[in-house]
């Protein structure tokens, strides 16, 4: 497995299963980083079925706002760093648009410069949403800017990108 891997694609692209994948068969401890909320219903049995779905022995971190420091804390908190799998960017960024505005720039330059020094390997999932139409409001626009910049950002950092498609895996950045 390559050291940091980031996983994109559409929503129901099928790019959780792929990460999960990925980290199942580097057959080291892995630490999932959740950064979704269950703010309704709905969302609450989605984070249940991917639950369901995770093998029990992984460790979970819930962590919707923080994760640079939660990335740091998992590098400095084991002997050997575990693989962690953040699931997902999207959620990440919709929280920290949601949070305090003075939040923004300091998270996620915390969680760029804590990819960049975590020694162990990474699965970071995010979607793609720079294939659709331009947002009507100003804040669907932002996140689909910012989103977009932060993508740019982690697959500079990200030894390997691969982009799920109908549940294919598309390599855009082969890793090393």
């Amino acid at each position: 497995m390559v050291n940091k891997l980031l996983v994109t694609g559409g929503i129901r692209s099928g790019k959780t299963g792929l990460a999960e994948h990925r980290a199942r068969d580097a057959g080291t401890d892995v630490v999932y980083v959740a950064t979704a909320t269950a703010g309704d219903d709905e969302m609450a049995l989605r984070i249940r079925r991917h639950q369901q779905q995770r093998p029990a022995h992984w460790q979970l971190v819930e962590e919707p706002v923080y994760l640079g420091r939660a990335l740091s804390g998992l590098a400095a908190g084991h002997d050997t760093s575990p693989l962690v799998l953040v699931d997902c960017m999207s959620l990440w960024l919709s929280n920290l648009l949601f949070a305090d505005r003075s939040l923004f720039q300091p998270e996620r330059a915390a969680f760029l410069t804590a990819v960049e020094t975590y020694p162990g390997p990474l699965v970071i999932v995010t979607n793609e949403v720079g294939l659709g139409t331009i947002g009507m409001d100003p804040l669907t626009r932002r996140f689909a800017d910012e989103l977009g910049w932060l993508n740019q950002a982690l697959a500079q950092r990200c030894d390997e990108v691969v982009m799920s498609v109908a549940g294919l895996p598309l390599t855009l950045k082969a890793g090393g």
